[in-house]
């Protein structure tokens, strides 16, 4: 358990912890806890419940994946730091909110690959809206599907015409049904805030302005603009971009953490050429729809995410918890002042 530690960050743990959250999570919840020793041993992950979406993600599926994108940038920053990063998945069965452990392994140049990686943490930022027409470069969707594979999961993009249609039916009936549902609208007001209201989570209402039907995929209407503009003024459909499914050949809280760090790898590989992405899970919070979706475009395996991607026309970073609020430390040492 951590509910008797104190938050005062050991350097090393303080270091790990700012790249860790930077990873994505729905509504930007943020819903992580780490937890480290005075000693600079390590640091642990842990799914912070109090902020899973009860509504939109009752299993708690969408908490542990972006649970799973913060432990990729920890493993890329101790590979940073020159360490091998030695990691326990589940280490306390007793305990399923304690999703892994990171200690310093033995010490090791940074491989290029890793650094490239590494080097984009800060400037992957989730898109809403539409891309800029440029197409992408035509080597990035083998990179992206290589960098899922290695990280245990599959990466399959919806080319086809009647399959990117019925993927853009599905997450329009699940957003429909969502904004249709009073109370589905009062979980994702609790998670918009505007200016003036300054917090550390959550997604500011003018974050974008953009009508959220504007493309073929619908987005979440964070601040209610369908009401009051049923139709877009204009539909950018050739701005959509290319779209991708993210899956994984089980479905349980293992292969959800193991689709985080695939998604952020993907993520990742994808920033360090400028392209960002857009998702659309709202059809994989309906579980009828997500059956849909895994017996017709994900060649039965357990669709995890859906997204878009390409060059965004502008980008706007999204608060983060400071550290001392999200890293707690235990032990008797104070760790010393920089």
């Amino acid at each position: 358990m951590i509910s008797d530690v104190r938050a005062e960050p050991c350097h090393a743990a303080a270091y790990l912890v700012r790249a860790a959250v930077t990873a994505p999570s729905p509504y930007n919840t943020q819903p992580w806890i780490f937890v480290a020793e005075d000693e600079d041993r390590g640091v642990e992950l842990h799914a912070d419940g109090a902020r899973r979406l009860p509504l939109t993600d009752p299993s708690g599926r969408e908490m542990v994946i972006s649970c799973g994108a913060a432990l990729l940038n920890i493993r890329l920053a101790v590979r940073h730091l020159g360490f091998n990063p030695v990691v326990e998945h589940f280490p306390r069965p007793s305990d399923p909110a304690f999703l892994a452990r990171v200690t310093w392994g033995a010490y090791h140049r940074p491989a290029p690959e890793d650094e490239r990686l590494f080097g984009a943490v800060r400037r992957r930022h989730t898109v809403q809206g539409p891309f800029l027409a440029e197409p992408l470069p035509p080597s990035l969707a083998e990179a992206l599907r290589e960098h899922a594979h290695e990280a245990g999961a599959t990466l399959d993009f919806v080319t086809d015409r009647a399959g990117r249609r019925h993927l853009a039916e599905l997450v329009r009936r699940a957003e429909d049904a969502r904004r249709s549902r009073p109370e589905y609208a009062a979980e994702q007001r609790r998670w918009t805030w505007w200016p003036g209201e300054p917090q550390y989570d959550g997604v500011p209402g003018d974050a974008d302005r953009t009508h959220p039907d504007v493309t073929d995929f619908a987005g979440r209407d964070y601040v209610g603009l369908t009401r009051m503009f049923p139709e877009p003024p204009q539909r950018r459909t050739s701005r959509t971009g290319p779209v991708a499914i993210l899956s994984t050949d089980r479905d349980d809280p293992a292969a959800w953490l193991r689709a985080g760090e695939a998604l952020q790898r993907v993520l990742l590989e994808a920033a360090d050429q400028g392209v960002m992405a857009a998702f659309h899970t709202q059809p994989l919070e309906v579980p009828s729809l997500r059956t849909r979706i895994r017996q017709t475009l994900s060649g039965g395996a357990f669709p995890q995410m859906i997204f878009r991607l390409g060059y965004p026309p502008c980008v706007r970073p999204l608060p983060r918890r400071p550290v001392a609020e999200v890293l707690k430390v235990t032990g008797a040492a104070t760790p010393s002042p920089t």
